[in-house]
């Protein structure tokens, strides 16, 4: 197997909602879009970002109103503070205030207007020894 790109895909009720939040605070771009859909890319989040609209008839009947809960996007930065500030100064609440784990990850979250949770992150060094 070659894997050849990679993505997530969220199901959300408003797709325009959600691609705008990381378009305007995330820096990503739409490089498609059409009713129900749009796919976001970076390119240096070796991912994309896809919405779909809950209850779109071209998801698996299983799978239409499924909805993003219990997902975080997660993104490694490399200046936590300053993504904190910048993120502020825009207006985006911050749902989830800066902390620091154990096993050295440092985090904060947003929170989009569908509920998405997209979590900044950095690491340092663990203050706990891990174990392997």
């Amino acid at each position: 197997m070659s894997i050849t790109a990679s993505a997530v895909s969220l199901n959300v009720d408003d797709v325009a909602a959600s691609s705008a939040f990381l378009t305007d605070h995330f820096g990503f771009r739409e490089e498609l879009a059409a009713d129900g859909f749009a796919s976001l890319t970076r390119a240096d989040a070796g991912m994309n970002v896809v919405y779909l609209r809950r209850g779109l008839a071209s998801l698996p009947e299983d799978q239409r109103e499924d909805h993003a809960d219990g997902v975080i996007l997660a993104f490694v930065v490399d200046n936590l503070e300053a993504e904190l500030a910048r993120l502020t100064a825009e207006g985006v609440t911050i749902t989830m205030p800066l902390r620091e784990e154990p096993w050295g990850e440092r985090a904060f979250q947003v929170t989009d207007p569908n509920g998405v949770i997209v979590q900044l992150v950095d690491w340092t060094t663990p203050t706990v020894p891990t174990t392997h």
